[in-house]
């Protein structure tokens, strides 16, 4: 008698976990497999580097600041296009090791155009470290970094800092999963805003 109860018991267990899928339970492992998969994380970051005639905001900037100090691109003061602010004005172009570094990086149709979108950096999930429920919706904090694919962007970015993000999930017929789009106001953020609104972590 106690070894068919054993039994039982232990095909109605069989049968509980099998109806379970993992998706069921939100765990770090679950969160952290879900963020590192989705298209908004595994997006490369892309670098516009613009040649020709620039404002100089731009030349000033600290991306463009980096590339000067790599000796990757040089300028010379120029007369301002009717759609750029006022003077000054920069005639950008790449040093000839500028073209060897960007040469490898973009497409040979591309090599003549005076706009080159770069990818330079991808994510890397480096942990998740919290999970705060409530019902059917869940903030996940988490913590990433960039990690450089080339040159151009290990001078831009450094895998050391690393930054924090929340994510809202929420709790399906199919599983948990994340949150994409929202249609109530006020809700919690989609993963590219998590990512967009990321603060550096301390």
């Amino acid at each position: 008698m106690r070894k068919t109860l054993i039994l039982v018991l232990g095909l109605l267990l069989a049968l509980a976990l099998s109806s379970c899928s993992p998706r069921d339970f939100l765990t770090r492992r679950l969160a952290a497999d879900l963020i590192s998969a989705s298209d908004a994380f595994k997006t490369p970051r892309q670098f516009a580097l613009q040649t020709g005639i620039i404002s100089n905001k731009d030349f000033v900037s600290p991306d463009y600041l980096v590339l000067q100090q790599h000796g990757w691109i040089s300028a010379s003061t120029a007369r301002c296009s009717s759609n750029l602010a006022s003077p000054p004005c920069w005639d950008v172009v790449l040093t000839p090791s500028g073209v060897e570094t960007v040469r490898a990086l973009v497409p040979a149709e591309e090599a003549d155009k005076t706009l080159f979108s770069v990818p330079v950096a991808r994510r890397e999930l480096v942990s998740v470290s919290g999970i705060s429920k409530q019902g059917n919706v869940a903030d996940v904090d988490f913590t990433w970094r960039w990690l450089p694919l080339n040159e151009i962007g290990a001078a831009l970015y450094s895998g050391d800092v690393r930054y924090n993000s929340t994510v809202e999930f929420r709790d399906y017929d199919d599983g948990w999963r994340i949150v994409l789009a929202h249609s109530a106001p006020g809700s919690g953020q989609r993963l590219d805003d998590a990512l967009k609104n990321a603060e550096p972590a301390p």
